[in-house]
């Protein structure tokens, strides 16, 4: 088990690499790519021995599976996904609710007017200095609640200066894009975004977008399908059709949760992926694998502490803290029994468990440490209200609110832990 805490410790950031800039993040301004400062790295390569792959990484990404083949055997799954935040982490022009809901915003930032409309099933993105105007179709809408728009002028491509915000019900800056001071109609329309960013960000909002490590617009399929994380579903369910059922893709709950951790995290961002690009503040709070190998009871080898355990990716989010208070009573409450390869667990008031200690300097020889996990004294429900603390990303105009996962005991006025 890694322990986070100690990684950050100074021998090992002298070895570090600096990412190559790259790309977006998942989900529209607050759910897409787009990191601090401008620095987009193109997810890591699915090439670890416990990862399963996905199509974002595939080198001949073909054409997937109908989903009702998967929904023949995984009818509930099938059936919701799709609608999910993965499922919808791109729509296509037709097909917007956003946008079908608010057919004309605008916004004015400086000398330029922003101005988005939707008719007739399609997309237009303009900009204005009063003399002089850009118009150009919009094919890729990012997220479905906060939006962010790929834009395409010239053979290149570019993020949209503004997004849609569902907090104001309106548009504002792109988060990240604030520094942006554009001196011409033509900078005013948005960021450039180069082919490494572009294939990170396709990557991660949609299915089937890379062929041959190349993008390709033609087969790109809005949304995460059931091939992008179940590496092999597309030839599990030929197969299938034929009777045989032994090219079963690998479980994804059979990783560990470190291993999760960093499956999730090709576009959620893994924990070394935000150290070496020394993104700090609160602008790290949408890095959720980040946050929570940050935690204090964050054990990669502890099946209740994985990603998985607390959501599943087929259904919707879930919004009220009282749903997760059944997860986090798996460790902490008092006489909790043992989970699969750990200790038995004493009873009173403190459930612990016994895990290897990794051979790392500061921390002695290899061995077992005991671990914690005291119950609560103050409540036994709403537990996340207060140790997973919401935050408001400075970026962005104060639009986006997510949850810190970095559990800890946080308190009214504590600094934000980086």
């Amino acid at each position: 088990m890694r322990n986070p805490n100690l990684l950050l410790m100074p021998f090992l950031l002298l070895a570090v690499l600096v990412f190559a800039a790259a790309h977006g993040q998942a989900p529209g301004p607050g759910t897409h790519s787009r990191l601090p400062g401008g620095a987009n790295p193109q997810p890591e390569a699915a090439n670890h021995p416990d990862w399963p792959g996905t199509d974002a990484h595939a080198p001949n990404a073909e054409a997937k599976a109908p989903e009702s083949t998967c929904a023949t055997c995984h009818l509930s799954q099938a059936k919701s996904q799709p609608l999910t935040p993965m499922g919808q982490a791109m729509v296509l022009p037709g097909n917007n609710p956003v946008l079908q809901a608010h057919p004309l915003l605008t916004f004015k930032r400086g000398a330029y007017t922003y101005t988005v409309t939707e008719a007739a099933n399609k997309i237009t993105y303009s900009v204005s200095d009063g003399t002089k105007s850009i118009a150009v179709p919009v094919r890729w809408s990012m997220g479905v609640g906060a939006q962010t728009w790929v834009l395409e002028r010239d053979g290149k491509l570019y993020e949209s200066l503004v997004s849609y915000y569902p907090a104001i019900t309106g548009l504002d800056v792109t988060t990240g894009d604030e520094v942006i001071k554009p001196k011409t109609v033509e900078e005013a329309l948005g960021r450039p975004v180069n082919q490494n960013e572009a294939k990170s960000c396709f990557g991660c909002h949609s299915s089937n977008s890379l062929v041959d490590g190349r993008l390709s617009f033609e087969r790109v399929q809005p949304g995460l399908n059931c091939e992008h994380c179940h590496e092999g579903a597309l030839a599990h369910a030929a197969d299938a059709d034929q009777g045989s059922f032994e090219s079963v893709p690998p479980r994804l709950r059979s990783l560990s949760s470190e291993g999760m951790s960093h499956f999730c995290g090709q576009c959620h961002r893994t924990w070394d992926m935000v150290v070496r690009s020394h993104w700090h503040g609160p602008a790290n709070a949408r890095f959720q694998p980040y946050r929570l190998a940050n935690s204090r009871c964050f054990d990669g080898t502890d099946p209740r502490i994985s990603c998985v355990a607390c959501h599943d990716p087929h259904q919707d989010v879930v919004r009220g803290t009282a749903f997760y208070d059944s997860k986090c009573l798996a460790c902490h409450a008092p006489g909790l029994a043992a989970v699969p390869g750990k200790s038995p667990e004493p009873t009173g008031t403190t459930a612990a468990t016994t895990v290897p200690r990794v051979g790392v300097p500061g921390l002695g020889a290899v061995g077992t440490a005991r671990e914690e996990a005291r119950s609560c004294p103050v409540a036994k429900s709403d537990c996340a209200s207060c140790h997973m603390p919401k935050v408001t990303l400075p970026s962005g105009g104060g639009h986006l609110v997510f949850t810190d996962h970095d559990i800890r005991i946080a308190r009214a006025g504590d600094p934000y832990p980086f």
